[in-house]
């Protein structure tokens, strides 16, 4: 699969690169647990993420995204495929390929909010032990006191009081558990955060408060968001750029506002008509998309859309189609982009 990354000519620096990255889980039956398929859950997923940005990745649930998300982190071992880092030192290392150790020392730049916050802290501890843990595990800040210091202000940084680090995580709300954990993410200074549905557990004023904080630290100290979702109107509002996943492929990646827009991938335009619009007086002459989502287990051949979609032709069910740049910065899984490009399909109504 071509890579995204070597056809941009965007000269903002590349912190991530994910290049044909794959993650299959073998499905056994038997007495013997013979392995008699796979379930493609990641299927050659490529993209990349500039310093200081925030890269959205949605799809709808079951299409690869949090597997994606922790193949990054090596919280599960990719089966093939690159995923090359550039660390604070300049270097790019291939955490698909990284001893242990040395992924290791790479954790503190790259770290993790979970979809859950109570589920990601331990009930047992209170939160100066929560969030000083990376501290004393990776930092060696073995100084309970400079521990105390640097949680109090960490607590500060998201809006928390520090008082509250005595505490455990069932005295608090969904919000603030929320806080806790970003606060621990931020524990050892790290360049890139993956966020795996971070606010979708959340109240709706609720999520707004934590997506403002997300945006308000990464002018502060620089960061670097993965930001997973399958909320569109959450990813809109803090992401720079959208990557969009179907059944554990990329099939279009853009500037934000452009992919909701002017979308290019027939998937990506049906999700863009799903989405509710708050004016009773606009009425969407929604897409209904035939059919089911395949199974990962057993893709179709060719595009994987290609049952689904309703300008499907005889190549898009025996040739895959690449991850190509149609637009500057705008990338598009599909045989018949440029000519529904012209056509103007996806484009929103001038009525």
């Amino acid at each position: 699969m071509a890579n995204p990354v070597t056809e941009s000519n965007n000269e903002k620096a590349v912190i991530l690169e994910v290049n044909d990255l794959k993650k299959y889980f073998p499905v056994k039956r038997g007495f013997f647990k013979r392995v008699v398929g796979q379930v493609r859950a990641v299927d050659g997923v490529s993209f990349f993420i500039y310093e200081g940005e925030t890269l959205g990745l949605v799809g709808e649930s079951g299409c690869g995204k949090t597997t994606t998300a922790r193949c990054i982190l090596r919280a599960v071992d990719p089966t093939d495929g690159e995923i090359r880092f550039l660390n604070s030192s300049g270097e790019k290392s291939d955490i698909a390929t990284l001893p242990e150790e040395e992924m290791r020392v790479l954790r503190s730049e790259i770290q993790m909010i979970f979809q859950d916050p109570y589920a990601s802290l331990n009930p047992r501890h209170n939160i100066l032990d929560i969030i000083g843990e990376p501290l004393f595990v990776i930092q060696q800040m073995t100084d309970r006191e400079e521990r105390t210091e640097r949680v109090r202000e960490l607590l500060q940084l998201v809006g928390l009081r520090p008082e509250y680090m005595q505490r455990f995580p069932h005295a608090f709300s969904g919000g603030q558990r929320q806080r806790i954990v970003i606060a621990r993410a931020l524990a050892l200074n790290p360049r890139l955060i993956v966020a795996d549905e971070p606010v979708s557990a959340l109240d709706v004023s609720v999520q707004a408060q934590v997506l403002n904080l997300m945006l308000d630290l990464q002018q502060k100290l620089n960061l670097t968001y993965l930001f997973v979702a399958h909320d569109l109107s959450v990813v809109k509002h803090i992401s720079d750029r959208v990557a969009v996943m179907y059944v554990g492929k990329i099939v279009e990646m853009s500037p934000t506002d452009e992919l909701y827009y002017r979308p290019l991938h027939p998937y990506t335009a049906a999700l863009m008509e799903a989405v509710p619009v708050a004016d009773p007086r606009v009425r969407s002459a929604m897409t209904e998309l035939e059919g089911d989502v395949p199974s990962p287990a057993d893709p179709p051949s060719g595009c994987y859309f290609h049952p689904r979609c309703q300008y499907a032709i005889d190549i898009c069910s025996k040739e895959p189609p690449q991850l190509t740049e149609l637009r500057p910065d705008h990338f598009v899984s599909c045989h018949r982009a440029h000519e529904l490009a012209l056509a103007g399909i996806g484009e929103p109504d001038q009525d």
